[in-house]
């Protein structure tokens, strides 16, 4: 069931060779209460990680999603709760231009949020794109490594693919936790975190907001209740970490049909 406010859960039957994780579904009224609700978590969240291990492994998502995010948690209030110096920041893909690109994932995670707090230059690890995706892929898979991250963060495309990861792609199964891809639509050259990394990470979080991608997440959802899931944002399951889907009221009204 898919309830307004904080916390809603649904059990969803397992698609993979280990235990399925009970995602946890929160709808919000809009896309401003959700902006906020998102921030304040991924905040407590953080915060809760550094106090708990001494730092957090944050990867961050590109998209039109998670920019009012990222401004939201550069504010004050949330900003100042957070040991920025103890947070290392990844992202889940990257397109294959140079930093200062206007379409670069990085560049839009600057702007909107680290360039306006204490985070250390060091700790930021971004996706090289401008050395072609075979070149990038290699370099970040060395410096992503074989630790889990703790919090990622994902958003959803209206044709279901998730980071870099689109429908179709004959590699989504790979070993590697870091891979090229190719989008639909230009740039078409990526960098892209696997579905081995994302299903290995500790919490992820997978923003979906405004109906041109509602029907969309109707139909992941009904894959993962099927037990076949084909898309990429419906082969989201993590080992043993946690999901959460954050999404608005213009997406819920889709699910209301499917009685999660």
């Amino acid at each position: 069931m898919i309830e307004n406010g904080a916390r809603s859960e649904r059990v969803i039957a397992s698609t993979t060779t280990w235990p399925m994780v009970e995602p946890d579904i929160r709808c919000h009224a809009d896309v401003s209460a959700l902006v906020d609700a998102v921030a304040r978590i991924i905040a407590e969240r953080i915060a809760q990680r550094i106090r708990e291990r001494g730092s957090c492994r944050l990867a961050l998502a590109g998209g039109g999603t998670p920019r009012p995010i990222y401004e939201r948690l550069a504010q004050a209030d949330l900003a100042g709760t957070i040991d920025w110096a103890r947070v290392q920041v990844f992202w889940g893909d990257e397109r294959c231009v140079g930093p200062d690109n206007e379409t670069s994932n990085y560049r839009m995670a600057y702007t909107a949020l680290l360039a306006h707090v204490p985070v250390t230059e060091t700790n930021v690890h971004r996706i090289e794109g401008e050395r072609g995706p075979a070149a990038a892929a290699r370099r970040y898979a060395k410096t992503l490594g074989d630790q889990p991250l703790d919090l990622l963060l994902l958003g959803m495309g209206s044709d279901g693919h998730t980071a870099s990861l689109f429908p179709g792609a004959p590699d989504l199964a790979t070993a590697e936790r870091v891979i090229p891809t190719r989008s639909p639509v230009a740039p078409v050259d990526r960098v892209s975190i696997s579905l081995r990394a994302i299903n290995g990470a500790r919490e992820v979080y997978l923003l979906v907001s405004g109906a041109d991608k509602a029907e969309r997440l109707a139909e992941v959802l009904q894959q993962i209740e099927s037990g076949e899931p084909t898309l990429p944002a419906a082969r989201v399951q993590p080992r043993s970490g946690l999901l959460y889907w954050l999404i608005d009221a213009t997406v819920a009204q889709y699910l209301a049909p499917l009685k999660l």
